[in-house]
């Protein structure tokens, strides 16, 4: 789905506030934390290796129960980056020191050919 131009405005105002990890970057360094954003039915349809899941809806009410050190390094990941920026930003809001967003999302891990994990 492509975003609405509205949509699209509101993520270009915080992308320079959030930091964007490459899948190469993140394959580099595994200190990252992954944490797919997208809704349930997404995540049901595959995921990365390793993922933890907490949807874009609820991350962040859940974000301090799930991962209660806001030092811990979280790496978000929706289905192309937008919605995962947008969560990343509102957890370093919330005061997480260590949130990336990872560029290009599921749909980029993919068209890499990837593993896939299907539940």
């Amino acid at each position: 789905m492509q975003p609405t131009s509205a949509f699209a405005q509101l993520v270009d105002s915080i992308n320079d506030k959030v930091t964007h990890i490459s899948i190469e970057q993140f394959q580099a360094d595994d200190k990252w934390v992954l944490i797919d954003v997208r809704e349930d039915h997404e995540w049901l349809q595959g995921h990365l290796p390793n993922a933890k899941h907490l949807g874009k809806g609820i991350i962040e009410r859940d974000i301090e129960t799930r991962f209660p050190d806001k030092s811990t390094p979280l790496l978000l990941y929706c289905g192309g980056g937008h919605r995962s920026s947008l969560a990343a930003y509102n957890i370093q809001l919330m005061g997480y020191t260590q949130i990336g967003s990872l560029v290009g999302g599921f749909k980029t891990w993919v068209q890499h050919q990837f593993p896939v994990v299907q539940d």
